[in-house]
């Protein structure tokens, strides 16, 4: 039997994250000292591990919640409906891969276009473009005359 403490520090979590699992329903002690200490046993252990590699695949505790739920009753359940919890995840991870590209792109495009000079920013390039409703930030600034020629360079380089 493992009190939380020892439990925590084998599975290299903290107490507090036992007691949080805890109270969300996904790990509970299959005891109680007499002085009230919560007691685990070696199955509430593989249980812990088991959510700390779901967590560290992704999953949300909702979906470790009904992971668990398939793992206790896995005679009630096929393959097909553990893979397809996995593939509603891949597609949501791959969107979000998507989605931070994009960000990524966009990003990339207002810092090309700026050519980042000391000057003031009366007429930088990014705040005009988020101020502006066009999707596309272009390398034609001609406000900042530092350096326009490094500037330039720098824009025709990217492909912009």
């Amino acid at each position: 039997m493992y009190r939380i403490g020892e439990l925590a520090k084998q599975s290299e979590v903290k107490a507090d994250t036992l007691r949080f699992y805890e109270k969300h329903g996904l790990l509970a002690p299959s005891s109680r000292s007499d002085a009230g200490y919560r007691l685990y046993n070696e199955k509430d252990a593989e249980r812990l591990r088991f959510i700390l590699r779901a967590k560290a695949v992704g999953f949300t505790l909702a979906e470790i919640a009904e992971l668990l739920s398939i793992e206790l009753d896995k005679s009630n359940w096929a393959c097909a409906d553990v893979k397809g919890l996995v593939d509603v995840k891949l597609t949501q991870v791959n969107e979000k891969i998507s989605e931070l590209n994009y960000f990524k792109m966009s990003l990339q495009r207002l810092s090309d276009a700026c050519c980042g000079g000391p000057e003031s920013a009366e007429h930088c390039s990014i705040l005009e473009a988020l101020e502006s409703n066009t999707d596309s930030i272009k390398c034609e600034n001609k406000a900042h005359q530092h350096d326009e020629l490094q500037y330039t360079k720098n824009c025709q380089s990217k492909g912009s």
